[in-house]
């Protein structure tokens, strides 16, 4: 396996501030370090099993980017990635997932609009999303990409989980 999850401790703040992430495209057994992540990323009842995992990333319709870190020209780290579905015209994220070390810094922003652009390069018209009732931070970032809240759906996650529905229409 070639990505790794865990953050280089041993950088100064400075090389942590200046590092780069480069998106890319799913590539077959990237599934293992995107499930190593969702496990640092979520708490268990928001985990997904390894099963889960793979059959997301690959499934027809997937459009799955990640991003590697690059520091001083090495790539390796999986800073983050998206898994998205499209259905007809609509893409779906089925999660956004970025490291504790990534977050705050436009990482999960440069995510969403790869995999946007994506889906609506291949036709999607709308994006749809749920999220946990109790993620503000999460529903915050959604809010300021331009999701609105359409629905709440009980149990979502499990019982007294609820989820909020969001969604966005795409630009033409």
């Amino acid at each position: 396996m070639a990505l790794a999850v865990t953050p280089n401790h041993s950088e100064s703040n400075s090389e942590a501030r200046t590092a780069h992430a480069a998106l890319r495209s799913y590539r077959p057994g990237d599934w293992q370090a995107m499930y190593a992540l969702d496990l640092i990323c979520f708490a268990p009842v928001f985990q997904f099993s390894r099963g889960a995992m793979r059959g997301f990333a690959e499934a027809p319709g997937a459009v799955t980017v990640l991003a590697e870190a690059e520091n001083h020209g090495a790539q390796g780290e999986l800073a983050g990635f998206c898994i998205t579905q499209l259905d007809e015209r609509t893409g779906y994220v089925v999660t956004l997932d970025v490291a504790p070390a990534w977050r705050r810094r436009g990482l999960a922003q440069r995510l969403m609009a790869e995999v946007e652009s994506k889906l609506h390069s291949a036709g999607a018209e709308k994006m749809e999303l749920h999220v946990f009732t109790g993620n503000e931070g999460a529903i915050r970032f959604y809010e300021s990409i331009g999701y609105t809240q359409a629905g709440v759906v009980q149990n979502f996650y499990a019982q007294n989980l609820h989820a909020l529905l969001y969604r966005k229409t795409l630009p033409d």
